[in-house]
């Protein structure tokens, strides 16, 4: 019997997206000027202020202010009337030293010692479990829920930073997809789309609703179909259900309207609540902690599995203690999609065999000590395309830095197909 499953994607201008992609800046600073930084920084984002939190144990000092307004006007928050505004809402730090309790099993005095030896004195960051995912439902190997609400979002600021099309969009927004799927777990058709966005007032209540449903049906949504391959273009149809600003009108939107927390919108960074969540947050966290780096890697082996043909679907889980290197376990889950003939522990054990999860080894092998955090903390951190580019901190100022051939989202790399092809004779 067919069902439908659902996910959704929230805009950079979202109040919690403000506050992770104002942790992920913080934490590419500290590692652009000390890579070996350890940071977890939370902040909180309300009507005119800006709260930083956190542990950090840093050569680096920064002007974390100006990080903040920086990130802030860049979303596009620069008018007064959105009642926050990256140059002049207030900016309170509380970030200070990090625990030598924590450090102490992360981080060993063994600066002379050889790679094996590294990656077996440094302990994972946290305990806690890690899951990845991958389906071959679409190309970048992601839910086709999610890649569809992730696209509308990203469709819809282009719209608002280009201005012409629609000119009255501001940043917040949010996006909601529903699929049909068929019995044997195939997509059939659209069967909703809701979109709210922050919009300037103009006319009457009827008459906006009336103009922005218009413009996101007629002007939005062929932009995201048109980006599709043919056969997800199908699943659109005139049957599909929308549900536009479906409250009335949404001025009030933003910090404004909601306050923002780093970490409240873990499932839209993963997976669109497809496979499982351990439930520890990426932005804010270097990528000692395992909450991040192991959830990254993981992906790396779904996705790599999946590309290799092992199975159609794959649900990655890997698990640690804090302050140990070797993970506590490994579980492969292919949800009766297996294309070889190996049950799902055999295949758990191969995987071993090809990749190391000691956390040094993680960053190391994904180059996770650099700077390459604010790009991920909106549109999700799985499914994006891998890229080598670079970034300049402080720009006209006496420490102005660039660093180039940085290399983005390594962990959506399928550099391990022809290696795991061969571990599974295939």
């Amino acid at each position: 019997m067919s069902y439908l499953f659902t996910s959704e994607s929230v805009s950079e201008g979202h109040p919690d997206k403000i506050a992770d992609q104002i942790s992920d800046a913080l934490i590419d600073n500290f590692l652009a000027y000390d890579p070996n930084s350890k940071v977890a920084c939370e902040t909180l984002v309300t009507t005119g202020q800006v709260v930083l939190a956190g542990e950090v144990k840093s050569e680096a000092y920064l002007d974390v202010q100006d990080i903040a307004r920086k990130v802030i006007n860049e979303i596009g928050y620069t008018k007064g009337e959105y009642m926050f505004n990256g140059d002049s809402c207030g900016v309170i730090s509380a970030i200070h030293e990090q625990s030598p309790d924590i450090n102490q099993g992360v981080e060993r005095a063994d600066d002379n010692a050889d790679f094996e030896t590294k990656a077996d004195a440094q302990g994972a960051g946290d305990q806690g479990m890690m899951f990845g995912y991958a389906t071959n439902e679409t190309e970048n190997y992601m839910p086709l829920a999610l890649d569809l609400a992730h696209t509308i979002l990203r469709e819809l600021s282009t719209l608002r930073r280009e201005g012409d099309a629609i000119p009255y969009l501001r940043p917040d927004a949010k996006s909601q997809v529903t699929i049909e799927y068929s019995d044997d777990h195939k997509p059939v058709r659209i069967d909703s789309i809701v979109v709210s966005t922050q919009h300037d007032e103009f006319g009457s209540d009827d008459a906006m609703l009336a103009k922005i449903r218009k413009d996101i049906i007629e002007i939005l949504i062929p932009k995201v179909r048109s980006a599709q391959k043919p056969e997800i273009q199908a699943l659109f149809n005139d049957k599909i259900k929308y549900h536009i600003n479906p409250t009335g009108k949404f001025v009030i939107g933003g910090p404004h309207g909601d306050t923002g927390l780093t970490g409240r919108k873990i499932i839209v960074d993963t997976y669109g609540g497809k496979g499982a969540h351990g439930g520890g947050a990426f932005s804010g966290k270097d990528p000692s902690k395992v909450d991040r780096s192991a959830a990254y890697a993981v992906r790396h082996i779904a996705k790599n599995l999946v590309a290799a043909g092992i199975a159609d679907e794959v649900l990655v889980q890997v698990s640690y203690a804090i302050g140990v290197a070797e993970p506590c376990g490994l579980y492969i889950n292919t949800y009766g999609t297996s294309k070889v003939n190996f049950h799902d522990g055999e295949i758990a054990e191969k995987v071993q065999k090809i990749f190391d999860l000691r956390p040094y080894v993680i960053e190391q092998n994904l180059k996770l000590r650099n700077p390459i955090y604010q790009e991920t903390a909106s549109y999700g951190h799985m499914g994006r395309d891998a890229y080598v580019g670079s970034k300049t901190f402080n720009k006209g100022k006496k420490n102005e830095l660039t660093i180039d051939n940085l290399e983005f989202f390594t962990w959506e790399k399928l550099d391990k197909v022809d290696e795991i092809k061969k571990e599974f004779g295939i």
